[in-house]
């Protein structure tokens, strides 16, 4: 069964990090691009990072450059968002996403063939 499923939300203060996991089940992730999007109240869905599938090259939204950090672990089918300084405005349910987009759009969610189901990052003191 193909399967994505992100872990490590959590409810975090201002200035703190989090390490965000999306693990694949049924496909090997390596052979994917995959991406972390996420959709705070009331607001559209946002691409947050993206690593590629091609040459491992690694992408990121304005809003998080030079605090996120996206990277695979292979051995364990996984991809992992490394959040650090994390402001109030970075609450949000955060998805995994998992694709093999053609070159020049993987910041494009209709790439993305695989979706996990969410988890919940809180930032508030």
């Amino acid at each position: 069964q193909v399967q994505l499923v992100e872990s490590g939300g959590d409810l975090v203060s201002p200035g703190g990090s989090l390490t965000l996991s999306c693990t694949a089940s049924g496909f090997t992730l390596q052979y994917y691009a995959v991406g972390w999007f996420r959709r705070a109240p009331g607001k559209e869905r946002e691409g947050v990072s993206y690593i590629s599938n091609r040459d491992n090259g690694k992408y990121y939204g304005d809003s998080v450059k030079e605090r996120f950090t996206i990277f695979r672990d292979n051995a364990k089918n996984r991809v992992y968002l490394q959040m650090n300084s994390l402001k109030p405005e970075d609450t949000a349910v955060y998805y995994c996403a998992a694709g093999q987009p053609i070159v020049g759009t993987i910041r494009t969610e209709t790439g993305y063939r695989y979706w996990g189901q969410g988890t919940q990052v809180t930032v508030s003191s």
